[in-house]
């Protein structure tokens, strides 16, 4: 039996205010098969940025254990770095470098030898259809052309995991179908598991796998989109956006409009 690509147990995480403890994560358990596309939903405010975040190393737990692409978080958060992809909802190019440069640069930061780190960013360009803009500042490039740079840098490092956090908030609707696309071939070519929040329900029952939904720190509900509308909203027929409000009490945010897909 394969390593899951990311386990955890009573996973928590405990903020100590002024005003007292706050309980963002209150034990969390995940077990997420290599090559899975896991949709992981929530309300604002139910845990799921500060889970994502500690299974990124950005911030360490208060309870519980983790295991992320087969290395323990807490005591190899090192290893761990080296084998994810994570790509922030807010991003974080720099408008003045051209596109080469950021992926160069990204694949230095990962120790490759100068003459390995423009092959392999010129590598990773074509495969994400990059290649034409290689030499264009990123300020000069579309919203959909940055977030495909953007999840470019983080596969620069051949991730066994890759964690993608609203990767498509403010795209229009050709370059939401375009990133779908993109989502579906990655792991399909190289076997990527992929780890993805998403506001948009439609986004989530149109890529994930399985969805888990957390609501208050805690997982309220798991399974396939056909078998959480089958559950919670009625049948296949309904939405997950239905299932999702029967789950939470809470509608998600409004979906844009439908893609085609």
């Amino acid at each position: 039996m394969s390593t899951p690509a990311i386990r955890t147990r009573a996973l928590a995480r405990t903020f100590t205010l002024k005003s007292g403890p706050v309980h963002a994560v209150r034990g969390i358990d995940l077990t997420v098969p290599p090559g899975e596309i896991l949709g992981f939903l929530g309300p604002n405010g139910a845990g799921k940025t500060t889970t994502l975040r500690m299974l990124t190393t950005l911030l360490p737990p208060t309870g519980g254990t983790a295991e992320v692409a087969g290395h323990d978080l807490l005591r190899e958060p090192a290893r761990v770095r080296e084998r994810i992809g994570y790509v922030a909802q807010s991003g974080g190019l720099d408008p003045a470098c051209a596109a080469r440069e950021e992926l160069v640069t990204q694949a230095r930061l990962h120790r490759l030898p100068k003459a390995a780190a423009r092959e392999r960013a010129a590598e990773v360009a074509a495969g994400l259809d990059l290649t034409g803009l290689l030499d264009r500042p990123t300020a000069a490039l579309s919203g959909g052309q940055r977030r495909r740079l953007e999840i470019a840098l983080g596969l620069v490092n051949r991730p066994a995991v890759l964690f993608l956090d609203e990767p498509t908030t403010g795209l229009d609707p050709g370059a939401r179908a375009g990133l779908w696309d993109l989502i579906r071939r990655i792991r399909a070519e190289h076997g990527t598991t992929i780890f993805l929040t998403t506001h948009y329900l439609d986004e989530a029952d149109a890529l994930a796998d399985r969805v888990v939904v957390v609501d208050a720190g805690s997982v309220v509900a798991e399974g396939s989109p056909a078998d959480l509308k089958r559950r919670y909203a009625g049948g296949p027929t309904a939405s997950l956006q239905d299932a999702f409000l029967a789950i939470t009490g809470r509608a998600a945010p409004a979906d844009p409009a439908p893609v085609a897909i």
